[in-house]
C-alpha cells in the first residue's frame, strides 16, 4: 500500500521560515517524480514544484527564489524548504508522486498539511 505522509506545516509569521516532509512508503521512490501542491480557500489545487527522479526542478513562478525542494532517496523523504513566507502562501500543501512507467502512470497524493501564514 503506497502512502505519502507529509508533516511540519503549521503556523508561522509573515517573513519566517518553515520545512515540510513528506515521507513516502509503499513505492520505489527513487523512479518518481516528487511534487509538492497547494490548495488555499476558494481557490484550484496548483503545483508549487517539482522534484524528478532524475533531480532536476521546477518551480511555480511566485516561489521561485523563497521555497526549494529536494529529496533524499536514501530516506523515501522529499522535503519543502519555504522561505520568506507570505500571507498568500496559506493553503493545505499536498504531497504528489508521479511515474509513467510502460504499465501505466502511476499518481500518489498525500493528505495534505496545512500551513497558516500571520502578522
Amino acid at each position: 500500500q503506497v502512502q505519502l505522509v507529509e508533516s511540519g506545516g503549521g503556523m508561522v509569521k509573515a517573513g519566517g521560515p518553515l520545512r515540510l516532509f513528506c515521507a513516502a512508503s509503499g513505492l520505489t521512490f527513487s523512479t518518481y517524480a516528487m511534487s509538492w501542491y497547494r490548495q488555499a480557500p476558494g481557490k484550484e489545487r496548483e503545483m508549487v514544484a517539482t522534484v524528478t527522479s532524475g533531480g532536476s526542478t521546477n518551480y511555480e513562478e511566485s516561489v521561485k527564489g523563497r521555497f526549494t525542494i529536494s529529496r533524499d532517496n536514501a530516506k523515501n523523504t522529499v522535503y519543502l524548504q519555504m522561505n520568506s513566507l507570505k500571507f498568500e502562501d496559506t493553503a493545505v500543501f499536498y504531497c504528489h508522486g508521479r511515474r509513467a512507467a510502460l504499465e501505466g502512470i502511476n499518481i500518489y497524493w498525500g493528505q495534505g498539511t496545512q500551513v497558516t501564514v500571520t502578522s
